[in-house]
């Protein structure tokens, strides 16, 4: 964990409660099961003596659960780490899902917002928000986090219902001014491999290739956002696609450590928390699946979280193959959106770039246009 070079994003998760049910949640929530002061003191003590060396700035996470049903002591903590090592610059920040905010959380968080990062957790429009997180839409401020950080990023999570507005959810958050820094689908119970989301999914990405097109001066979303060149040059990605068991730290309430923020009391059963416990998380052939690797063109941008890996096989190994047709189908638009906007832009990328990108573009549209016609 001290390796030069190393993200270092640690969290702390201060309470296992949350006062939204969605529809997608996979954790479970307990009420009494909250981090006291002492203990999240020897958590930032630990931090800071384990930092990696010649790191300008800590980035620390608050996790819940809702963090913000613990305001108040993530202030504490906050004016606790803030009388640290003043060489060492920190960054705080914070998820919520925007429904608890008052006058008081306001103000403060507008005063220290240059230290203190809260995101919003939205999935799109009123309609599609309401349907999966608990009827919150209304209770969420949505300009106070406009006003306050500018370059705001928003996180959705894709259920099944999202997919019949998928256009118009990204659309509609890309119009408040907000990037858009995950569109995940949702982890859990549902079963991407139905035929019915791919029917549904195929006039969706439609409408969001022919949208970036018209609009490229808006960011695109990470659905889109993939460097297609990468396909050609798979033998690079031999390795672990996150930083879990190194640099993504979790302290649990009662300040145990766990690899990342996925693997936790409120998702795993103590004996699968015990086997995680005995991986070796600096040797990355622990996280490869060797049937995707060498035998998935699209390997290079199709992302995964190791720790869901293991909810869904018990294994890290293993990917969760039942979105490989729903991936198939992105990279195919992602083909699509590129090879237009090349025509428009033929001087935007490097050369070598561009040749590799045009080979995976051609690539894509042999492997998987059939399985789609």
């Amino acid at each position: 964990m001290n390796k030069k070079g190393l993200r270092f994003s640690p969290s702390l998760c201060i309470t296992h409660d949350c006062n939204l049910q969605c529809v997608y949640c996979y954790q479970r929530h307990d009420k009494g099961n909250k981090m006291s002061f002492e203990t999240a003191m020897k958590c930032i003590n630990w931090i800071f003596d384990n930092k990696p060396e010649k790191m300008d700035e800590i980035e620390i996470s608050f996790i819940g659960g809702e963090p913000l049903l613990e305001f108040d002591q993530m202030k504490e903590v906050f004016e606790y780490t803030h009388q640290m090592d003043p060489k060492v610059k920190f960054l705080f920040f914070a998820t919520t899902n925007g429904t608890l905010l008052t006058e008081e959380m306001k103000q403060w968080f507008s005063k220290y917002k240059k230290y203190f990062y809260l995101g919003l957790s939205l999935d799109g429009t009123r309609e599609t928000h309401i349907h999966n997180r608990s009827n919150s839409f209304d209770d969420i401020d949505i300009k106070f986090f406009q006003d306050t950080w500018k370059d705001q990023n928003v996180k959705m999570t894709l259920s099944e219902y999202s997919l019949n507005n998928l256009a118009e959810n990204i659309k509609f958050i890309q119009s408040l001014g907000f990037n858009i820094t995950g569109a995940n689908l949702a982890e859990g119970d549902f079963d991407w491999e139905n035929d019915e989301y791919i029917k549904i999914l195929i006039p969706q990405l439609k409408e969001l290739v022919d949208f970036y097109l018209k609009n490229d001066n808006i960011a695109l979303c990470p659905i889109f956002d993939k460097r297609l060149d990468l396909c050609q040059a798979k033998e690079k990605f031999r390795k672990k696609w996150c930083g879990i068991g190194e640099g993504t730290i979790f302290f649990d309430t009662d300040g145990s450590m766990y690899p990342c923020s996925y693997v936790t009391p409120m998702t795993f059963s103590d004996d699968e928390l015990n086997n995680i416990q005995k991986t070796d998380f600096l040797n990355h052939e622990n996280f490869i699946d060797e049937d995707c690797f060498e035998n998935c063109y699209i390997y290079p941008i199709c992302g995964v979280c190791h720790a869901s890996n293991y909810l869904e096989n018990k294994t890290f190994k293993e990917r969760n193959k039942k979105r490989c047709k729903i991936q198939k189908l992105i990279a195919l638009f992602i083909a699509e959106y590129k090879s237009k906007w090349l025509l428009n832009n033929p001087d935007m990328i490097k050369r070598y770039e561009l040749y590799h990108t045009i080979e995976a573009i051609k690539q894509i549209k042999a492997l998987y246009l059939q399985d789609f016609t």
